[in-house]
């Protein structure tokens, strides 16, 4: 299996947030004037805490499952993730009827995990200082026949992800400087 390529336009971006406006909240854009003081500059806050549990992971991992075909929903998908990616796969696989499998360390924060077990997804513990996530993950889908959407590295996750900045833009027009943080 070749890994598809990790190019991702601005059209991919911009249809993945047509894909998936009706599974994700519009989260707000807040300001701070403590932050404008202290930075001479209008500042805006993308607040993806309030997006649905809790991440903006939720926009890659639905843009991802909304373009399995209805074969591949059949077979489920498998993921790996400490906490976020895993929540998001397992509450919107659960809300589209995809059988999903987590691949979490035993150390993740049990709120995470259950939170990931409550959603509906099958949770696969493991040690994460003697054994290789992605290894377990990868031979689980050879075995179950599952699609594999990891939480980074995937272009559909990256231009779901990407959604984000597009209601930004909509809500408050062109910015100097775009500051994002990256996790995963």
């Amino acid at each position: 299996m070749t890994s598809p390529s990790l190019s991702v336009s601005p059209e991919d971006v911009l249809a993945a947030a047509v894909r998936i406006r009706n599974h994700v909240v519009r989260t707000p854009v807040l300001t701070s004037p403590a932050a404008d003081a202290r930075t001479g500059a209008k500042v805006y806050f993308k607040c993806e805490n309030l997006q649905r549990i809790g991440a903006f992971k939720f926009r890659g991992a639905a843009n991802a499952l909304l373009q399995l075909t209805s074969e591949e929903r059949k077979r489920g998908v498998a993921a790996f993730s400490s906490g976020n990616h895993a929540q998001a796969i397992s509450l919107c696989a659960t809300e589209l009827g995809i059988p999903s499998l987590v691949v979490m360390p035993a150390d993740a924060p049990p709120a995470k995990i259950k939170a990931t077990r409550d959603y509906g997804a099958e949770v696969v513990l493991y040690d994460r200082l003697k054994e290789d996530r992605e290894k377990i993950a990868a031979d689980l889908v050879r075995t179950r026949g599952m699609v594999l959407v990891p939480p980074y590295d995937h272009p559909q996750v990256m231009a779901g992800q990407g959604t984000a900045a597009v209601e930004l833009f909509e809500e408050v027009g062109t910015l100097d400087y775009l500051f994002v943080c990256v996790g995963g």
